[in-house]
């Protein structure tokens, strides 16, 4: 974002928001009783009536439940209502974001071979990368998704491709349409962790991407509530995760859970046009104020790349010029709070000075140049000039 950025257009309406997301109010099947709300099948098996009921499900000729391990039709409603809302043939739901990735890596990649990963990646995802996979002799290769040229000259053999737009902590944007066109050349599945956009401001399957994961304990849940991850795509990817890792890393989503997520979700339109608003307002501001020496915003990007986003949600980052002291304009906040994660009703902000503490092979902000001035900044849904009133205080107490 340039310092004193303004204008910025905005291309979607609340109207748009909730007109293209009426699979948020409509159940994927039948729902007992007629409720109004899709009801919690908080139950560990299901029992059957007779032999040939039961030999029916193991034989594959009925999709009956038998155990919630599996399948729950909670847990299958949530799954449905992903996918109508990314466009996918099908989705798994995880008990974390984490486990959503892990899952959907670990089923595409094999010992031996070699991921190409955007840079400033999620830091556990970092972590599952550098400890884990490394193991198994999976490397990876990091780059600046941005420059699509520099992406093409490591994807000829490897094995996946994997994307976040925008980028973990310093939001920059890759032109995903570009990218899943060069993938599908050199025969590499592609993934995209969806989470900050949603399905409401970016469809990254429809731009040629093989599947979508999304930490469903952000936007999705919208509560900071619930701990959950999905993964969208085709049937046939989904069957994949489904055969060879998801039944093996007991990373469930559980009934209560899914419901939770059900319920967050039937409010989603309203939540993200909010959380834009106040995201952009506070965008400005801060672009404006002397003590502020960047804001990292996509919405003020001017890379093509941002065409695929339809909105901006209230996730982005600032950095503060080098006369602030970070720790003590942290202390100074009342209203904005300090903790880990986004998308829920409260401003939280995470300060990047005291995530480059993490040890060194755990640490991607170090290993991608994070300044320690970069401040994350996850904007809530109170009123933006309450949430101003605390910054400008703060900055000006710093």
């Amino acid at each position: 974002m340039n310092k004193h950025a303004s204008g910025v257009a905005v291309s979607i309406s609340d109207h748009d928001l909730i007109a293209g997301s009426t699979a948020l109010f409509a159940p994927t099947g039948p729902v007992p009783f007629n409720a109004a709300s899709p009801p919690i099948f908080q139950t560990s098996l299901f029992t059957f009536e007779s032999y040939s009921a039961i030999e029916d499900v193991f034989a594959g000729r009925s999709q009956d439940f038998i155990y919630s391990r599996g399948n729950n039709p909670t847990v299958a409603e949530f799954e449905g209502l992903i996918a109508a809302l990314e466009g996918a043939e099908a989705a798994r739901g995880f008990s974390s974001g984490t486990g959503a990735i892990t899952a959907a890596v670990l089923a595409f990649v094999e010992k031996g071979d070699r991921i190409v990963a955007v840079r400033n990646v999620y830091n556990d995802v970092y972590c599952l990368f550098g400890k884990l996979l490394r193991k198994f002799g999976v490397t990876v290769d990091y780059v600046d998704a941005a420059d699509p040229a520099q992406v093409a000259a490591v994807l000829p053999g490897a094995k996946l491709l994997y994307l976040e737009n925008p980028t973990s902590m310093v939001f920059e944007v890759q032109d995903i349409a570009a990218l899943a066109s060069l993938a599908r050349r050199y025969g590499v599945v592609t993934m995209i962790d969806n989470s900050w956009a949603t399905p409401l401001f970016q469809k990254p399957l429809l731009h040629g991407v093989d599947l979508v994961i999304h930490a469903a304990s952000k936007y999705l849940g919208g509560h900071s509530d619930t701990v959950a991850g999905v993964v969208a795509g085709s049937k046939d990817h989904i069957a994949r995760i489904n055969r060879t890792t998801y039944p093996y890393l007991g990373a469930k989503l559980s009934p209560f859970e899914a419901w939770l997520l059900l319920r967050g979700m039937r409010t989603l339109p309203l939540r993200m046009a909010q959380h834009m608003k106040n995201g952009l307002v506070l965008a400005e501001r801060l672009g404006n104020h002397p003590a502020i020496a960047r804001v990292r915003h996509p919405a003020f990007s001017d890379h093509p790349g941002k065409a695929s986003l339809r909105g901006f949600s209230g996730l982005f980052a600032f950095d503060v010029a080098e006369d602030i002291d970070v720790p003590r304009f942290v202390n100074a906040l009342k209203h904005v709070r300090l903790g880990v994660s986004w998308g829920g009703p409260e401003t939280l902000i995470v300060p990047a000075q005291a995530a480059l503490q993490l040890p060194d092979e755990s640490n991607s902000f170090r290993r991608f140049g994070v300044v320690d001035r970069t401040i994350r900044f996850a904007v809530g849904l109170e009123d933006p000039d309450l949430v101003w009133q605390d910054l400008a205080g703060a900055l000006a107490a710093s």
